[in-house]
């Protein structure tokens, strides 16, 4: 009779099982493993070591040098036991391995005199010292030999020596210890038997990757100091896999039944230079008003908006630029080009200082500039901007809406009142969402939704049902590797060139009460000459838990000393918005020639005649907030310059501190930030669902995440639906929050 072949398991079947099913793991045991993120075999399996200890190398004594770790194999020649003058239990042994004795020492384990009496041959590892002349071990960790090779710890269990021992993060709190995490590991490896392996074989053997099942195998247990490199690389190609996948068929979802609106607008004819009069389209006529030629980036950025405008599938990209690189020129170009066409375009920000500022740049760049209106007898009228927060009032907020639906308005800057369901289109071509890290991939998606809903009318004839384009823009600047993670469904372009005349800023870090007092002379010299100055604070009030410095205290602190008689400015996030909107026209006119403010200026905020920032307590900040503090000067052709005052209390705010002062690079930074930080806290809100990068690290594995990125959009090109992949598709559910696999598995 052929024996039964129990089918291999999926990931998402051992996701099913509890962890309670494993011997040992009571309810208490449960509970604890659930407050580390572990309730199933699934959770246990992927829950992986951070370093191993290697209890393999085995040693005579004759041969072992004092401060080395080893295993030694020894007899049990003598046994003492006793209590020490404070009370405790001590048990020496004298023991010997054929080459020569040594005396082993245990403090409080009483009961080892019981387990190791004379002539009980057992397996010593730790380490080797000398105590008042002789050769001694304290407190080895020991395995008792059976018989043979068998070894056995005191409960008959594991072995504790003569193997490579993984080492977990156990919580304290949690009441839990590495070696029952191993344990527990190593029982649901037996348990769970053959593990199905979903990646194909030719990628497989492409790669050089081992099999999945020798993967968390030797992740966990490793026969050899070498063996978890190989598993770790397998496992973190499929984490990385996985994520890549679930993006190309996020991409492929969203091109599947969209339709584009194919705009009218040619970046050869947009983009060439024009003569004086010649210019026909509004593009053309907004990119020959500007008072700068714009740079290379920029145009090639322009370049592929317009094209991926006027193409057949709607838009979906990213524009990453640094800090003063001019996005808000590519995106006014872009709305604008759906705006000669008939459409709207709608700029979405997550604060209302930014699309206060947002609101006056747009303005100012397309004054002036006219589009065809039929119902006008002069067959134009003025490109119509408008600004809509939850503080528009409600007279305002109803001719808003009615401007929007009826299409008078033609471009919007707003925060997430653009979201509210009172809110609609008349038809909505272009969506722009800058600083896409505040936002959700939900939120995006209203958006578009929106703008799908707008064009719904027949009344819009080839363009009914067709969706809106989507520019996402950061100032934030993000590691390729992370891009590919955070964006990975979206197109991206990065302006990496400078507007000309702008004068890098000098940064000073200021450690001592000298650096801050030429720090406040700096200000004062500079309000002299009639610029101005920021000052930011990590705080708004006083707290005892945090000494910082808050922005009202410190306003009567420098009005009072450093800057007295200078006209000095607050602005915080807990004013009320007319009162932001004052003190910020204030600072603007140079009523206020120093603002004292929070991180509610970090983006966003255009005062070219601003020259000088201070940020007091600046080891507190990231890197990606003081190079956005940074940014808020410099803005002009004039010297400027930023001080980072205060000492760093950890090794991390001085690396920080220590980037800033090396390199203006926003981009050089981010790479930086992601070796201090870790991926963790950059990647925190890359989607909803289970986190599925606890073992890939963007530094480490960029060659993985390239690899992983290419099979995929292979893999999803040959078989769009994953039907022939059955394994896979299962797989990247487990992985996802409801909706998102409702949306990539809709078919």
């Amino acid at each position: 009779m052929t024996p039964t072949v129990s089918p291999a398991r999926t990931l998402r079947q051992l996701a099913e099982i509890p962890v309670s099913r494993l011997h040992g793991v009571g309810e208490h045991k449960a509970k604890a493993l659930a407050s580390v993120g572990v309730e199933t075999v699934f959770d246990l399996l992927t829950t992986y070591p951070y370093r191993y200890i290697d209890r393999s190398r085995r040693a005579d004594l004759a041969e072992l040098a004092v401060g080395e770790e080893a295993v030694i194999l020894a007899t049990v020649r003598a046994v003492r036991a006793r209590r020490t003058r404070n009370g405790r239990s001590l048990v020496e042994l004298t023991v010997h391995d054929g080459t020569a004795g040594l005396k082993v020492v245990f403090f409080n384990q009483a009961w080892r005199a019981r387990q190791l009496g004379a002539g009980t041959e057992a397996l010593f590892f730790g380490k080797l010292d000398t105590f008042r002349g002789g050769r001694q071990m304290t407190n080895p960790v020991v395995d008792v030999v059976v018989g043979g090779d068998d070894v056995a710890d005191a409960e008959g269990r594991r072995r504790r020596t003569m193997r490579i021992v993984p080492v977990y993060r156990a919580s304290a709190k949690a009441g839990l210890s590495s070696w029952e995490i191993g344990s527990w590991v190593e029982e649901a490896l037996r348990r769970s038997g053959a593990l199905a392996d979903p990646l194909p074989e030719a990628p497989r053997r492409e790669l050089d990757l081992v099999p999945r099942d020798l993967a968390f195998h030797d992740i966990h247990v490793p026969a050899t100091p070498a063996a978890h490199a190989p598993a770790r690389r397998r496992l973190a190609f499929d984490e990385l896999f996985r994520l890549q996948l679930s993006l190309v068929l996020r991409r492929r979802a969203l091109e599947e039944d969209a339709r584009a609106i194919r705009h009218a607008v040619s970046a050869r004819e947009a983009l060439a230079r024009q003569r004086d009069g010649a210019a026909q389209t509004l593009v053309q006529r907004f990119l020959a008003r500007l008072p700068f030629q714009p740079t290379a980036a920029q145009r090639k950025a322009m370049a592929a908006v317009f094209a991926e405008m006027a193409g057949p599938l709607p838009m979906h990209r990213l524009l990453q630029g640094d800090v003063g690189s001019g996005k808000t020129i590519v995106a006014v170009a872009g709305m604008l080009a759906a705006v000669q066409g008939g459409h709207q375009g709608a700029l979405m920000v997550p604060t209302e200082v930014l699309a206060e500022q947002h609101f006056f740049s747009v303005r100012g760049l397309v004054d002036g500039l006219s589009v065809s209106d039929p119902g006008r007898l002069e067959g134009e009228r003025p490109v119509a901007a408008a600004l809509l927060t939850s503080r528009t009032t409600g007279a305002e907020r109803a001719r808003l809406r009615a401007g929007l639906e009826s299409g008078a308005i033609d471009l919007v800057v707003g925060t997430h009142a653009l979201l509210t369901d009172d809110v609609g289109f008349h038809s909505l071509g272009l969506v722009v969402i800058d600083e896409q890290h505040r936002f959700g991939v939900e939120q995006r998606a209203r958006l578009r939704d929106k703008g799908r809903a707008s064009l719904s009318s027949a009344a819009h004839g080839r363009t009914a049902g067709a969706d809106p384009d989507l520019l996402v823009m950061t100032a934030t600047p993000i590691p390729r590797t992370a891009a590919m993670v955070l964006f990975g469904d979206l197109d991206m372009v990065v302006l990496d060139e400078m507007p000309p005349g702008r004068v890098p800023v000098e940064t000073v870090w200021a450690r001592t009460a000298a650096d801050e007092a030429r720090a406040w002379g700096r200000v004062r010299a500079e309000v002299q000459e009639g610029r101005r100055a920021f000052v930011v604070c990590p705080l708004v009030e006083g707290s005892e838990r945090v000494q910082a410095r808050s922005a009202t205290e410190e306003l009567h602190r420098l009005a009072g000393g450093p800057l007295r008689g200078l006209r000095l400015g607050l602005l915080h996030g807990q004013m009320a918005p007319a009162a932001k909107e004052h003190a910020m026209g204030e600072f603007r006119s140079g009523e206020v020639q120093v603002l004292i403010a929070t991180t509610v200026v970090e983006v966003g905020v255009d005062v070219p005649e601003a020259t000088v920032m201070v940020v007091e307590d600046a080891g507190r900040f990231g890197i990606a907030q003081l190079h956005q503090l940074r940014g808020r000067v410099g803005r002009s052709n004039r010297a400027s310059w930023c001080y980072l005052l205060g000492a760093a209390e950890t090794e991390d705010a001085a690396g920080r501190l220590g980037a800033m002062v090396r390199t203006h690079d926003g981009f050089e930074l981010a790479e930086i930030d992601l070796e201090l930080r870790g991926e963790g806290t950059i990647l925190g809100a890359r989607q909803k669902g289970r986190s599925d990068l606890s073992l890939a690290s963007l530094r480490r594995d960029a060659d993985l995440l390239d690899e992983a990125r290419r099979i995929a959009e292979a893999l999803v090109a040959s078989d769009p639906r994953l039907s022939s992949h059955g394994g896979l598709a299962d797989e990247i559910r487990l992985f996802l929050d409801p909706e998102e696999e409702a949306f990539l598995f809709k078919s």
